[in-house]
């Protein structure tokens, strides 16, 4: 059996404590390693796909302006941190920029960047004013969870 063995691990590494929950959910062992040349790092181990993904040209270059007028427009739906997603909604024959996936622990936040809420049928919902207003409080919005992805909404 031979001493040592050669293999390719990809470690992020530097401040994770930011990024830790858009990290993937396989491992969160973290790992200490020292290179050949005496280098040291500290990081976690994750998947050459997780790598590809996060590598790919990432759409959060998308201004909150443009980011509100696809929004209005009904065609996209932008996958955010966290597990939220924002869409165009119909309610009540007004059309409505939705927030969803929100937890109890952030409505606060949320309504402190403007978001507003209303109740429709026994459901807490969250809204983006669609005024003026809308693009100011919708980059407040993604500053703090940032896009992670952004979809082409089905045809119904």
């Amino acid at each position: 059996m031979p001493e040592f063995t050669d293999s390719e691990i990809h470690i992020v590494a530097g401040l994770l404590l930011p990024i830790w929950k858009r990290l993937p959910n396989e491992s969160s062992r973290v790992y200490r390693l020292q290179t050949d040349a005496g280098e040291r790092i500290v990081g976690r181990k994750v998947s050459a796909a997780w790598v590809a993904t996060a590598l790919e040209t990432s759409p959060s270059n998308l201004s909150a302006d443009e980011a509100f007028i696809a929004l209005m427009d009904g065609k996209t739906i932008f996958d955010l941190a966290e597990g939220l997603q924002l869409r165009r909604v119909r309610i009540m024959g007004a059309n409505r920029i939705e927030l969803t996936g929100f937890t109890d622990a952030m409505r606060d936040r949320l309504r402190a960047y403007g978001l507003f809420h209303e109740i429709i049928s026994w459901k807490l919902r969250m809204f983006v004013p669609t005024d003026a207003a809308g693009p100011v409080i919708l980059a407040k919005v993604l500053e703090r969870y940032p896009l992670a992805r952004v979809a082409e909404r089905a045809a119904a």
